[in-house]
C-alpha cells in the first residue's frame, strides 16, 4: 500500500516537471533585463527597418527562456519584461506628443511612457503565465509547449491588447510581415492569427535546441511555403470603372495647427490646394479643417461646392463637425458635385486625446491638447458614392482596428469598394510613427482585399492596391498632391465573413491538440 502511494506521488511529479532540457534558474534582474532588451529590438522588425526575420528569433529566445523553468511565476515576471520591452521600443514615439505639443514636462511624459509599457507588459505575462500554467496542468511534452500552447498564448494576449479597456493594439507581431510569405494568411485570419504563426514559427526555431529538430524545421518551411502559395490568391476582383483621385498633404506644423494666429493661413493652404485641379475624389488629412463648420468664413464651403459643382469634383475632408450643443464628433465631411453631403463620425476614440478615460481628467488637464473631449460614431456607417465606386473613410489610428473595418464590410448595404484613412501624425514629429502607420493600413489592405487612400498632414499619403503594396507614395514632412487614377475592388476574404473568428477557431483546435497530447503522455505513465 505504502509503495503505490510513493509511485503515485512520484508519476505525479514526473506529470508535471519541466523538461530537463528546458531546465534553467530563476530569471533575476539580468534575465528580466535581457528579457526587456529582446522585447525593445523589436522595434527593428516593424517599418521603416522591416527586419521580420528577427522577430522569430526574438520569440524564440523569450519561449526558450521562459521554458527553461517550471516556475508559473518566473514565465510572467519573464513575460512582463518582455512585453515591457516590446511595447516601449514600438511606441517610445508618445513622447513627442505628450512634451513637445502636449506640453508635458519631460520627467512626467517619461514616466507616462514606463507606465503604460508597464501596463502593456501585463499582456506579454499573461501570455507567458497562462502558457507555463497550462503546461504543468496538461503535463505538456516541449513540442506542445512550444508549437501549440505558447503561440497560442501570444496570439491571444495581442487580441486582448486590441480591447481591453478600448484597445491599443499597435506593433502587433503580425504587421511586421506585411512583406513576407505570411501575410498570404492576411485575408483569413488577420494580424492577429498572422501573430500566433509568426510565434509557431518561433517555436520550431527553439526547437532546434532539442534532439528531435528537424519536424520543426519542416513545420517552419511548410507555414512559409503556405503563406506564399496563399498570396497567389485573388481574394476580391475590380468593381466599376477606376477614379482619378488628388491626396493632399498640407504639412502644418503641429505647433500651429490649432493655433488660431495660424487659422487662416491653414483654411487658406487648405482652400488653394483642393481648387488647385479638379478629380473624381479630392482628399485632405484629419482635421485639415481645424475648426467647426459654423466658425468657418461664410463662404469658405460656398467656394468648395462651387467648385465641385463645376468640375465634377467630389471632396472629402477632415473637420470637427458639432453634434448640437457643445458635443462635436472628429469628422470627415464629404461634398459632391450634385450637392450630396456626406458625414462619417470616427467611432474608435484615442484614450486620453479625444475622450477622457473616467478618473484621468487630472492627468489631461496637464496637457494642452485641442478638440480632446469628442462624441463617438456609430460601429457602422455608410459609405459615400463616387461615381462607380464606395468610399469608406476611418479616422488615423481606427485602422489600427482590422476587425472594426471587416465589421463595417460585412453589415453595411451596401460594402465599400475603396478605403480611405485621413490622419494627423504630426502630433509624433519625425518619429517611426507614421512608417509604422503606413504599414497597418497595409495590412488592412491585406485582410480586405481592397484599396487604401491615405491622406495625411505630414505623412505617409499614398495609395496602397488591394494586395498591400504601395503604388504611389509622397515624401513625408513635406508639402504637396499625390494624383493617380484608384481601382475600386469588390468581393469579400474569409476575413471580412468571419472577422476575428477564424483566428479564435485555430487557437481552439491548437489548444485542443495541445490537450490531447498531454492526455495521451499522462496516460502512458
Amino acid at each position: 500500500m505504502l509503495d503505490t502511494s510513493l509511485n503515485l506521488r512520484r508519476r505525479r511529479k514526473s506529470a508535471v516537471a519541466p523538461d530537463p532540457a528546458l531546465r534553467g534558474t530563476r530569471p533575476g534582474i539580468a534575465g528580466l533585463a535581457l528579457a526587456a532588451l529582446a522585447g525593445g529590438a523589436s522595434l527593428f522588425s516593424f517599418a521603416p527597418f522591416g527586419w521580420w526575420p528577427l522577430q522569430f528569433v526574438l520569440l524564440a529566445y523569450f519561449f526558450y527562456q521562459v521554458g527553461m523553468g517550471s516556475s508559473v511565476r518566473r514565465a510572467t515576471l519573464l513575460g512582463w519584461a518582455f512585453g515591457f520591452g516590446w511595447s516601449v521600443a514600438g511606441m517610445h514615439w508618445l513622447y513627442i506628443a505628450m512634451n513637445r505639443f502636449g506640453g508635458l514636462a519631460a520627467p512626467l511624459a517619461a514616466m507616462g511612457i514606463v507606465l503604460l509599457g508597464l501596463y502593456m507588459g501585463l499582456f506579454g505575462a499573461f501570455a507567458a503565465g497562462v502558457a507555463a500554467w497550462l503546461r504543468k496542468r496538461w503535463s505538456l511534452p516541449v513540442p506542445a509547449f512550444l508549437l501549440l500552447v505558447f503561440p497560442v498564448c501570444w496570439g491571444v494576449s495581442e487580441w486582448m491588447r486590441g480591447w481591453v479597456f478600448t484597445g491599443f493594439p499597435w506593433a502587433a507581431a503580425g504587421y511586421a510581415h506585411v512583406d513576407a510569405p505570411l501575410a498570404g494568411f492576411a485575408p483569413l485570419v488577420g494580424v492577429y492569427g498572422i501573430g500566433v504563426l509568426v510565434a509557431v514559427g518561433a517555436g520550431c526555431l527553439a526547437m532546434l535546441t532539442q534532439r528531435r529538430k528537424w519536424p520543426a524545421v519542416g513545420l517552419l518551411a511548410i507555414l512559409l511555403l503556405a503563406g506564399f502559395g496563399l498570396k497567389q490568391i485573388a481574394w476580391t476582383a475590380p468593381a466599376g470603372r477606376p477614379l482619378t483621385v488628388r491626396l493632399l498633404q498640407g504639412d502644418i506644423p503641429q505647433d500651429e495647427k490649432f493655433d488660431q494666429a495660424h487659422l487662416l493661413d491653414i483654411l487658406v493652404r487648405y482652400r488653394d490646394m483642393l481648387t488647385a485641379a479638379p478629380a473624381d475624389l479630392i482628399a485632405a488629412p484629419e482635421t485639415a479643417i481645424p475648426v467647426l463648420a459654423r466658425t468657418l468664413p461664410p463662404d469658405y464651403l460656398g467656394t468648395l461646392r462651387d467648385y465641385a459643382a463645376r468640375t465634377g469634383s467630389t471632396y472629402m475632408f477632415g473637420i470637427p463637425l458639432g453634434n448640437g450643443g457643445d458635443d462635436y464628433a472628429n469628422s470627415v465631411a464629404g461634398i459632391g458635385p450634385q450637392g450630396q453631403d456626406y458625414r462619417y463620425d470616427k467611432h474608435h476614440l484615442v484614450p486620453f486625446g479625444e475622450f477622457v478615460p473616467p478618473g484621468f481628467r487630472w492627468f489631461t488637464n496637464l496637457m494642452q491638447i485641442p478638440l480632446g473631449d469628442m462624441t463617438r460614431g456609430p460601429a457602422v456607417q455608410a459609405p459615400f458614392a463616387v461615381k462607380d465606386q464606395l468610399i469608406l473613410p476611418n479616422v488615423c489610428y481606427e485602422d489600427v482596428f482590422g476587425e472594426e473595418i471587416a465589421h463595417n464590410l460585412r453589415a453595411g448595404a451596401r460594402p465599400a469598394t475603396v478605403l480611405l484613412n485621413v490622419s494627423n501624425l504630426a502630433w509624433y514629429g519625425e518619429s517611426v510613427a507614421i512608417p509604422q502607420h503606413l504599414q497597418i493600413s497595409r495590412m488592412r489592405t491585406l485582410e480586405t482585399g481592397r484599396p487604401m487612400l491615405r491622406a495625411t498632414n505630414t505623412g505617409a499619403t499614398a495609395i496602397i492596391d488591394g494586395r498591400g503594396n504601395v503604388r504611389q507614395l509622397l515624401p513625408f514632412y513635406g508639402r504637396g498632391t499625390l494624383a493617380a487614377t484608384v481601382q475600386g475592388m469588390a468581393g469579400t476574404t474569409p476575413y471580412i465573413r468571419a472577422g476575428n473568428l477564424l483566428f479564435l477557431a485555430l487557437g481552439a483546435l491548437m489548444l485542443a491538440g495541445a490537450w490531447f497530447t498531454g492526455h495521451r503522455r499522462r496516460a502512458d505513465k
